[in-house]
């Protein structure tokens, strides 16, 4: 295809995503579900789908596209996802403590997603520090990925606690909660990831003293937190395990299993790229191995779960 078309693919994309956003909005579902204290939680997936979409295209889009395009790309769904992730990750919050009302035991996975975004944006943010002119400017945005990392670490940490919390004073949680347990994982493992893009970009922007703490932090800083990570996998696995020996129902939470083994892969990938270790090499291969058996069981349920929707609707 040419590169003229692929082009008007993504503007046709990028024009599509505008109509249905303004659709949403104008049928005031947003403030709806801002009310709902369990959807509430789930504004934080837009930003993370924006960010995702955005790294894709620098890594993989500039054959596509063109190297000027991807960059062009890049950039907007990164500034976007990062406003909208920043947005999430104070308006959620917000509402929790002024106009939501929870149980002693409400605490579950997903509310890490609406203070995830950030991390996602430090980790790819990391990729456009090279491309930002040298000096105040790329200075600038290698600290504000910084920053970003720091919000969305500490407030992870916090949410953690309260998870965790909730699993050791009230019963063990069933049914389509159980996969979103797994968010932890992907949050920590997800810092463990921008720790690494980080120090990579670092050098470009910061003298070699502090270029150097970089490298240190990533490692160290990541294998702590990586280690973290791995009790959290442990934990998850376990509990998930429970439950399907009773019956675990399908739902859209399955999705859940697919984004915390993706960043497992990424994190782990990157401390075996820093370490040159041969157990962080395996555990990313066997990690990887898992990511895809998992995307294709979510994937094959996913699609036998919509057309047999959409049977049950022709029937009517």
């Amino acid at each position: 295809m040419h590169e003229d078309d692929h082009v008007l693919g993504h503007r046709g994309a990028a024009l599509l995503l505008i109509v249905l956003a303004v659709g949403y909005l104008r049928q005031r579902t947003l403030r709806a579900h801002a009310g709902d204290p369990a959807l509430a939680q789930f504004f934080g997936a837009p930003p993370m789908a924006l960010l995702t979409v955005g790294a894709g295209a620098l890594l993989l889009g500039r054959r596509l596209v063109g190297e000027r395009a991807a960059l062009d790309v890049g950039w907007v769904l990164w500034s976007a996802g990062t406003a909208l992730g920043l947005a999430t990750a104070c308006a959620v919050p917000y509402l929790m403590i002024t106009r939501h009302r929870f149980a002693p035991q409400a605490a579950f996975g997903g509310w890490l997603m609406p203070v995830v975004p950030p991390l996602v944006s430090a980790a790819t943010g990391a990729l456009l520090v090279p491309h930002v002119p040298a000096g105040q400017p790329r200075l600038a945005m290698l600290l504000g990925c910084y920053a970003l990392l720091g919000l969305g670490l500490v407030a992870v940490l916090l949410v953690l606690a309260m998870v965790y919390s909730r699993l050791v004073h009230h019963d063990a949680p069933s049914g389509a909660v159980v996969p979103t347990v797994w968010i932890g994982v992907g949050a920590l493992d997800q810092a463990v990831t921008a720790l690494g893009t980080l120090a990579s970009a670092a050098p470009s922007a910061l003298p070699a003293p502090y270029a150097r703490g970089t490298e240190v932090a990533a490692l160290l800083g990541g294998i702590g937190i990586w280690g973290f990570a791995m009790l959290w996998l442990v934990l998850a696995t376990a509990l998930t395990v429970r439950e399907v020996r009773t019956g675990l129902p399908f739902a859209p939470t399955w999705w859940s299993f697919i984004f915390p083994l993706g960043a497992c892969v990424t994190g782990t990938g990157a401390l075996a790229s820093r370490t040159g270790s041969q157990l962080f090499v395996w555990a990313a291969v066997t990690l990887y191995v898992v990511l895809v058996a998992a995307w294709s069981a979510v994937s094959w349920k996913s699609l036998r779960h919509a057309v047999g929707h959409l049977r049950a609707g022709a029937r009517r």
